[in-house]
């Protein structure tokens, strides 16, 4: 009886252990983002997203992000945001444009957990690109150019993913450098 307890206890420990290790805690904006927290959870402590997260608040998305998931999201900075026409974010930021907000916000959301991995997979298969539809109904491409993997929406604009698999309890978040903006 002694003897199944310890292999359990030795099992459950290397378990809790190989998770822990395959998931690893990432830096984003100062802040630790940690594998068994939600989205919202992690996103709330990154200095580089703080107008993410009033985006996100502003258009009543957080309990959607704090949901099941598992979602990808591509996280645009704070320094993102502002390369954005000047006025934008305070307009979108207003009850009336709520809708418009959200599907902004939306169409930098995937459905499934997408690593770097997932998206490169895709871009080999697709030949050099990997289409990838978001939660708004929109299309991203993914792309790589060298090393590095990029997003286009579906107006030509690129981001840059400048840190990749951030793994949350409820799927990943892929840090960019740009806003993607849905159809016009």
């Amino acid at each position: 009886m002694k003897t199944n307890k310890f292999f359990a206890t030795v099992i459950l420990v290397l378990t809790f252990g190989f998770t822990s290790f395959a998931q690893k805690t990432v830096m984003v904006g100062g802040a630790a983002m940690y594998p068994n927290k939600n989205i919202i959870e992690n996103a709330v402590n990154s200095k580089d997203h703080t107008t993410l997260v009033a985006a996100v608040k502003a258009a009543d998305l957080v309990e959607t992000l704090k949901g099941k998931g598992p979602f990808t999201v591509f996280a645009p900075t704070n320094e993102a945001f502002n390369k954005l026409p000047k006025g934008t974010v305070e307009t979108l930021l207003k009850p009336e444009n709520k809708k418009k907000l959200q599907g902004i916000l939306t169409y930098h959301v995937v459905s499934g957990k997408w690593s770097s991995a997932d998206i490169a997979a895709a871009i080999k298969e697709g030949k050099g690109k990997a289409s990838i539809k978001t939660v708004a109904g929109g299309t991203l491409t993914a792309w790589m150019k060298g090393k590095d993997l990029y997003i286009s929406d579906e107006n030509g604009n690129k981001a840059k993913v400048t840190i990749a698999d951030v793994n949350q309890s409820n799927g990943v978040i892929h840090v960019v450098d740009a806003v993607l903006l849905p159809k016009k």
